[in-house]
């Protein structure tokens, strides 16, 4: 499955981009905190640094900062710069499983939230995540479970519970947010969060992985090629309320792979909401642009009140 973003850089290295150091580094006043007390699980050698670039293309107007080669996860916390509903959200940037649009699908995410009252939880996770190769549509590999970048959102969401009353978190109100392939590991975390994958470390491992809400935004890795539901992403009624949104002139990761998750999902009578728009692409995060799929936010803010994740 292509992702949007490697059709402007040519390979892993994205050479059209320009190295901004050699490690991306949070907003200052925001420390990353690593998420493993040693070698992460299921650890493989990997060539090359962890670096940080950004594209000389434009999404509405500015430019993206990749991560790439992330071989230690990290969590940013963001507090709310507004008052504080409690709530809190883990978000997964986009990037096919390849790098990590860091600033688009994360950083920029985060001020959203965080202007809401809501605490924002940015996870840096492991990627490149094999079998995803950007290279091929491979549908065979495209519908895996991306186990290093799961367990590290598993134990993100663990560590999150943990540190609630530090945080000023209400537990009960912590979910996820995933953008492009993000928005898949935000199903995945949504469908197996009974059972880490990892063996447990510490108290975080003992504390629920399950999400309290989850909202998909341009998802892919979904839907079979008879765009049934992927059977790695194993839904039940006990799968947490769901948002999707994405636009039908999505040439990265099409309408298909939304709907396959809402039918999916409503039919076993699982909480969803769905809001598909006819123009929009892929990858349009919050940045501006000609088309009413601009209003996602606003859509998500009503959401979250009324499934009671936020004050009314």
């Amino acid at each position: 499955m292509k992702v949007l973003i490697f059709a402007v850089c040519a390979a892993i290295a994205l050479p059209c981009g320009q190295a901004l150091a050699d490690v991306w580094q949070p907003s200052p006043g925001h420390t990353q905190i690593p998420i493993w007390p040693g070698e992460p699980p299921d650890a493989k050698p990997m060539p090359g640094l962890e670096k940080a670039g950004q594209t000389t293309s434009l999404v509405g107007g500015k430019n993206w900062t990749w991560v790439a080669n992330v071989m230690r996860p990290t969590m940013t916390v963001y507090s709310p710069t507004a008052g504080n509903t409690g709530a809190a959200v883990v978000v997964l940037p986009g990037g096919g499983f390849q790098v990590l649009a860091i600033n688009l699908e994360g950083m920029e995410i985060c001020d959203w939230l965080t202007a809401k009252g809501i605490t924002c939880v940015l996870l840096k996770y492991r990627v490149p995540s094999e079998p995803y190769n950007w290279h091929c549509d491979c549908r065979t590999d495209g519908l895996v479970i991306p186990t290093r970048s799961l367990e590290d959102v598993q134990r993100t969401m663990g560590l999150v519970r943990l540190h609630a009353r530090e945080w000023h978190i209400d537990p009960k109100k912590i979910g996820v947010m995933g953008f492009s392939a993000g928005g898949y590991l935000a199903a995945e975390i949504s469908t197996k969060y009974r059972q880490r994958l990892y063996a447990p470390i510490d108290a975080a491992d003992r504390e629920s992985a399950r999400p309290d809400f989850a909202v998909l935004v341009y998802p892919g890795h979904l839907a079979t090629a008879n765009d049934t539901l992927n059977p790695n992403v194993p839904v039940t009624r006990e799968t947490p309320p769901t948002f999707l949104v994405q636009a039908e002139d999505d040439q990265v990761d099409g309408v298909h792979q939304a709907l396959a998750y809402y039918t999916a999902l409503e039919k076993v009578g699982a909480p969803v909401e769905m809001h598909l728009y006819a123009q929009g692409g892929h990858a349009f995060g919050l940045r501006p642009a000609p088309f009413p799929i601009i209003g996602w936010p606003r859509l998500v803010e009503a959401w979250l009140r009324t499934i009671g994740m936020t004050r009314q």
